[in-house]
Order: C-alpha cells, then structure tokens, then sequence
C-alpha cells in the first residue's frame, strides 16, 4: 500500500477544553451540550467568537463573526472567557500522545496536526480501524472528541477532517475526490478565503468541481499564483510530505497580532522585518543557527495557515530570514486582511558545528537585498542594489546587537520603521 496521511483536528478545541475545566471545577453544565461560545474582549481585538457549540451553530452563530451578533442571533447564549494557558497544555498533552502513537508528527496549529501512518501501517489491519481506534483512544483518555481524515496527499487528509462533526473518521483519497470533494461549494476548499470564493463565484466557479475544471491560465489571470494553488488542490495534486521534528528538537520564533487588519502587502513585510531581527537576534544571542524558516498568517476571519522552506545552508543573519519569510509569505497570502503574522525557525544547530557550504555561499548569489516587493521571477527585486556577503551581514548585526545590548532595542531603528514602527509585539518564544 501507498502513503497514508491522518490529519488530526480536534472538535471545537477552545470550547471543548474550558468545558472539560469547568467541569472538573465542580460545573454541573457541559458548555458543549448548549448554545456557548469563547469570546474576549473587544477593547484588546479579541471581541469575536473564538469557538462555537454545535447548539449555537444551529442559531446560525459563526467563528470568527463579532460577540454582539452571535448574541442577536442568540440572546441566551452563554459567553466564556478564552484560557490561553489552558489551550497551550492541553495541545501538548494531546501531541505527547500522538508522537508514540507514531512520531512522524507535523503541528499546524494548537489543535491540529498530520501523521505519517506509513511507517506504522503495517501493525494495523487498515488504516481505517487505526483512525477509529486512536479517535476513541482520545476520547477515552482525555474526554473531548477529534476528527480524523485520512488519504495519501496532506490537503485531501485535511479536507476529509472537516467533513461531517463531531468525532468522526473519513477517508478521502486521490481517487474519491471526483465523488467526495468535487460536488461541495468551492467556499470550502483549503486556502479558498472570502476574496477567493467572491473572485471565483463571479468567474461562475461554485463548486470544486467547476475549479478543477477551470483553465489554469484563467484563473491565474484573475487570481495570479493563489488561483494555481487552488487548482492543484481542486485536483488533489499535492506533493509535499509531512515534516516531523524530533521531539527534543527546539525552535525559536516570534508572532505578532496587529493591532489592526492589514490588507497591504508592503506593510506586511515591514512586520515580517521586525520579527525577522527579532528572530535572528535571539538565534545569536543563543549561539545557534536555523536550517528551517517558516511564516503564518492568522486571518480576519480566524483561519490560520502556514508555509516553510529548508535553507541550503543554516543561518543566523537577519537579511537572510526576512528575504526568505518575504518570499514564503508571497508564496502563502491570499490577499485577505491579515490579523496575526509570525516568523519561525527550527532544525537549529550549534554555532560551532561545521556547516556545509551550498553553490549559493560560494557564488554569492544569495538573494540578500531588501525586498519590499518580492519578484516570482527573481530571488531579489528589479534595480536592488549589489547585494552585500554574508560575511559583511554578519559584521553588521554583531554591531546592532552590541549597540541594542548597551542602549537597548530602540537605540537602532531601521529606516523603513520610521513615522510607522509596528505597535509593540508579543515576546517571542522558545518552542519545544
């Protein structure tokens, strides 16, 4: 048998886990069983519904939508704070778990990840009784419920997770798409936003079907690279593997939620600049270098999504982070208004440790010149000046840093921060 991917989405998760809390603080109302939400304050941008019951969602209550209409739409609705640190906890107990049931684990977000099952396949008798057997596992264990969705390509096994809820197992393989995935609204295909689904629907595409079936030339022309990329998922064409990290294996990143949508791409990059020097500046204050670069992006609309590269050569250097986030987040943005973005890094590896060098180290070809608009074509923008050696680079941050050290972090500004230095961001953080 080929590859088989899980895709793990637990139901609801911010609800389900302040339910289970409650209820082991001696609650006698599972907020699950009623019309509730998770919702926060509006004054701190958080003043929409995080998670929804099924009860409220038959009152037509949607995540993502603001407090004050869930409540029109349902006076008694019952209103519960979000617990971030809770949420945090309960995804690494949840993820503890997954790892030994097979390590070849990829987190996406706090309540979803994929498995490889391939290497573990053959202890079981299909793949469909291993997914209902972890799922009931799950349930059993920790008392709240998961969806499982299995293929052989990452984005169908995704798919399939949001097919019916809650506490189910569906399969969607390269050769279902046609009867499973085709025949639903376009709106719900991966990474098909708000924007895309009105372009699309004015095209006279509504189903996946029609996009499958669509030119691609058409649908570049209104849709640029994006229209592409849901194309291929319209079509089940999807070749990237999951990518697991060894569990002892840390990464350091940063994220920032805005203090307002952003809808413009050059302003963007100046908040993926800032957390790019931020990034870099912890990696060398810890004496370490990154192998993996990746961004994400938190819509308006509360999906989340993310994208990373392997770098030829592990790096430190502040231009070479940003000039590569710049290029995944051209590769990752729909064009819908932004709410969180974040940078990251992982397969780190001590200073020290001999490096290989790639062609691009001994050519100097490496794309460091800023990038305020990334180029498809390009590695660095048209008319960019000579881009400088990494040596240099480094010269250059070792300086920023000792003067940051003694001065503090806005003793040095770059230009492109001036009249417009992004709001304050949230520290970053180690991630294990």
């Amino acid at each position: 048998m080929g590859k088989v991917i899980f895709h793990i989405d637990v139901n609801s998760a911010y609800l389900s886990w302040s339910a289970l809390r409650l209820l082991a603080n001696g609650s006698d109302t599972d907020l699950r069983n009623i019309p509730a939400i998770i919702g926060g304050d509006m004054e701190k941008r958080h003043g929409v519904v995080l998670a929804k019951s099924i009860p409220a969602k038959k009152y037509g209550v949607t995540t993502g939508e603001p407090i004050v209409n869930a409540l029109r739409k349902c006076p008694s609705l019952i209103i519960e704070p979000p617990d971030h640190a809770l949420y945090h906890a309960k995804s690494q107990e949840l993820m503890k778990f997954l790892y030994n049931f097979c390590p070849e684990l990829e987190q996406l977000s706090v309540d979803e990840c994929f498995i490889d099952f391939t290497p573990v396949q053959e202890r079981y008798s299909s793949p469909l009784s291993a997914a209902h057997s972890l799922k009931n596992q799950i349930r059993d264990s920790f008392g709240f419920t998961v969806n499982i969705g299995i293929s052989d390509k990452k984005v169908l096994a995704k798919m399939a997770s949001d097919f019916q809820k809650p506490d189910k197992v569906h399969t969607l393989y390269s050769w279902q798409i046609q009867e499973k995935m085709w025949p639903l609204r376009v709106s719900s295909l991966y990474m098909c936003g708000k924007s895309s689904t009105q372009a699309l629907e004015k095209l006279e595409i509504r189903t996946i079907g029609d996009l499958a079936m669509t030119d691609r030339e058409i649908l570049a022309s209104h849709l640029k690279s994006h229209g592409i990329l849901l194309w291929e998922y319209a079509n089940g064409i999807d070749d990237s593997d999951v990518i697991s990290t060894p569990a002892e294996a840390k990464g350091v990143g940063n994220s920032i939620t805005l203090p307002k949508d952003v809808s413009d791409k050059e302003e963007a990059f100046r908040y993926l600049l800032s957390l790019s020097d931020s990034v870099a500046a912890r990696l060398r204050k810890a004496g370490q270098l990154a192998g993996m670069i990746s961004v994400e992006i938190k819509y308006s609309s509360f999906q989340t999504v993310s994208h990373q590269k392997a770098l030829s050569s592990p790096t430190n250097t502040s231009q070479i982070i940003y000039n590569t986030a710049c290029q995944l987040f051209h590769e990752l943005w729909n064009g819908g208004p932004i709410r969180l973005l974040g940078v990251r890094t992982s397969k780190l590896s001590d200073l020290t440790q001999p490096a290989q060098l790639s062609f691009f180290d001994l050519s100097g070809d490496y794309a460091l010149s800023p990038c305020p608009e990334y180029s498809e074509e390009k590695r660095a923008p048209k008319n960019s000046p000579v881009s400088p050696s990494k040596e240099k680079l480094a010269v250059l941050d070792k300086t920023l840093d000792s003067i940051r050290q003694k001065y503090g972090d806005q003793a040095v500004m770059r230009g492109s921060f001036l009249n417009r230095t992004p709001k304050s961001q949230h520290p970053g953080k180690s991630e294990k």
